[in-house]
């Protein structure tokens, strides 16, 4: 497939990068700085653009077969929540105007039902760092369901998606729509590489078509 990937220097989007060249597929990237990306594959076209600029951003994905977004404007930055709102809409619109109908994107973790009624971003241990940036991507997660011309998933990570749980590629994992995923000890945990197994599986074999899903071991 032909494929837009945006965030492809971020945590997850470089591992998603990784997992779309090795199976195979043609991925148009999109940053801010080309020189982060140091795959030399001749599967991947490097264009400079800003995800805020919509118009530009159609023109790129125009004639492609899917938009995947793991777009965050970093952790530590002061407008995360403005930023993330205007980023995922921005991509949003862009692919509609392009014609693509496919646009996987990634949000948190935030929003998913811990119990019934009660969201993991509004618990009292959830850490406050990550608060705006999760808030971000839940009220985004609201917006994007009322969206009709495309065919999107939003994909939510394990509660414990972390630097610390990065190195390992099982390839399997266990899905759910709103509630987390746990393991036998009471743990959401996953690999970022298998996250981006789990995405580049939903790209080629759709099962989550205008729905969110999260994934755990």
């Amino acid at each position: 497939m032909k494929v837009a990937l945006i965030g492809a220097t971020g945590f997850v989007g470089a591992h998603v990068l990784t997992e779309l060249i090795n199976r195979g597929h043609e991925v148009t990237v999109i940053v801010r700085d080309p020189s982060k990306i140091t795959n030399t594959s001749n599967q991947i076209h490097v264009i400079k653009g800003d995800i805020f600029d919509t118009e530009e951003l159609a023109e790129n994905f125009k004639g492609l077969d899917a938009v995947v977004s793991a777009y965050n404007p970093g952790w530590t930055n002061p407008e995360i929540y403005s930023d993330s709102l205007k980023g995922f809409g921005s991509i949003q619109e862009a692919t509609k105007i392009s014609g693509v109908k496919r646009f996987i994107t990634v949000g948190g973790a935030g929003s998913l039902e811990i119990a019934p009624g009660l969201q993991l971003v509004d618990t009292p241990d959830f850490p406050e760092d990550y608060k705006p940036g999760a808030t971000a991507a839940r009220d985004y997660l609201n917006i994007l369901k009322k969206e009709t011309a495309l065919d999107w998933t939003f994909v939510s990570p394990a509660i414990e998606m972390h630097p610390g749980t990065a190195g390992v590629r099982r390839g399997t994992y266990r899905t759910a729509l709103e509630n987390p995923v746990f393991d036998e000890n009471g743990r959401s945990i996953l690999s970022v590489e298998d996250l981006a197994v789990a995405i580049v599986d939903e790209l080629e074999q759709p099962k989550f078509i205008k729905k969110r899903f999260t994934a755990a071991y």
